[in-house]
């Protein structure tokens, strides 16, 4: 596999990504701030560069490279690979309660072969407001199979949550997601979640919750609980919420290593708008971090995806907006410790973004995470 990578912070440097064209690439990859994906001529002026390429990119929350955290660049990362097999896909979600057929219709774009080709893996951008990315994620794997991994990442506009995009093969839209589909066995995929944050308070049982929206705690509005707790954090609500994400417990004990943060707040029905789906009668705890167990998260996260492999040619790295707050001036300290565990410096891209998508483990099924390091490895078989 053959990869170059660019980074611009300015229109003025797009002239840069020229020596990535001339590579002719089977496979662009475009992460970035929200004002490039806003700028009139921006999808054409990387279709212009890129006329042959298949073309997935969405706006971040911050840009992620092997050196650590960037703030409003657009990076690039171009992939050609000996036997290109790839597929990009999109479909429009209309609204919140459309996601899971939204999802479905992914599937079905994606789950004929390619050729002959059987799909072996996804990587999925969504759109990071108005989504319900949980609903998203199982309406893919109805359709492509709970076998197949999905690895990717909510799409971000720099923490204002207002509005957020995705790219597709020439176009910026701020209503379709997308996807690409990893065909036959020339490209292996390798993904895996983990969090670091440590839990506090009591655990609550979700009395009344539907969908992504949480209702009650153990009988009482869920908003009054989260207030109690986040004390005088309860004044910058909903934005304070990035700061103590909800655990997901099993049976009231065990994490089961989903974690959802809060999107919203409704001050009428005293309700949690949340990232992820949450069902009734499960338990949760609040949870809270500091920066040297979100490091070691972001390394967990790198060895299982790893496993026996001792690298890969790219390092896909999806991390959370709130970890990005909770680290602050330490935030490059994550990457680092996920490409320090890599050799061969692989080339490293992602974003920081408003949910995380994978497997807990190389061995579980994908979903929706809040406030993970999801690492995704590809490399090319010889």
């Amino acid at each position: 596999m053959e990869i170059g990578q660019a980074h611009s912070s300015g229109i003025l440097s797009y002239g840069n990504w020229e020596r990535l064209g001339a590579l002719k690439p089977d496979l662009v990859l475009v992460f970035g701030g929200s004002d490039h994906f806003r700028r009139p001529g921006f999808a054409e002026a990387l279709r212009e560069v890129f006329p042959g390429s298949a073309m997935l990119g969405c706006p971040t929350a911050g840009e992620i490279v092997r050196e650590g955290a960037l703030e409003g660049h657009v990076v690039l990362t171009a992939l050609k690979v000996q036997t290109p097999a790839f597929r990009v896909v999109a479909t429009p979600l209309g609204c919140m309660e459309g996601s899971r057929a939204s999802g479905e219709a992914l599937g079905s774009a994606l789950g004929a072969p390619l050729g002959e080709l059987p799909l072996r893996g996804v990587m999925l951008l969504g759109q990071g407001v108005r989504v319900n990315g949980s609903a998203i994620i199982r309406g893919l794997a109805d359709v492509v199979g709970r076998e197949v991994p999905i690895c990717g990442a909510l799409a971000g506009d720099g923490g204002a949550f207002e509005r957020t995009f995705t790219l597709h093969d020439g176009q910026v839209s701020d209503r379709d997601i997308a996807a690409l589909g990893f065909y036959g066995e020339g490209i292996e995929l390798r993904t895996a979640s983990a969090g670091g944050w440590m839990p506090f308070g009591p655990v609550r049982r979700i009395t009344r919750a539907r969908d992504n929206v949480l209702h009650e705690l153990d009988g009482e509005p869920a908003l009054a609980i989260y207030r109690r707790y986040l004390g005088e954090w309860a004044r910058e609500l909903p934005g304070s919420g990035l700061l103590f994400p909800i655990s997901l417990l099993e049976d009231g004990q065990g994490e089961t290593g989903l974690t959802r943060t809060l999107l919203g707040i409704d001050e009428a029905s005293g309700s949690l708008i949340l990232a992820g789906d949450v069902t009734e009668h499960c338990c949760v705890r609040l949870m809270h971090a500091d920066t040297g167990g979100l490091v070691e998260g972001a390394r967990i996260a790198a060895r299982s995806a790893l496993g026996e492999w001792e690298s890969a040619d790219l390092a896909l790295l999806f991390s959370c907006l709130g970890r990005k707050l909770v680290m602050g001036g330490r935030v490059d300290e994550e990457v680092e410790a996920v490409t320090d565990l890599l050799k061969g410096s692989p080339l490293v891209s992602g974003f920081y973004s408003y949910g995380e998508i994978g497997p807990h483990s190389r061995f579980s099924d994908s979903k929706l995470h809040n406030q993970t390091m999801t690492v995704t490895l590809l490399r090319e078989r010889p």
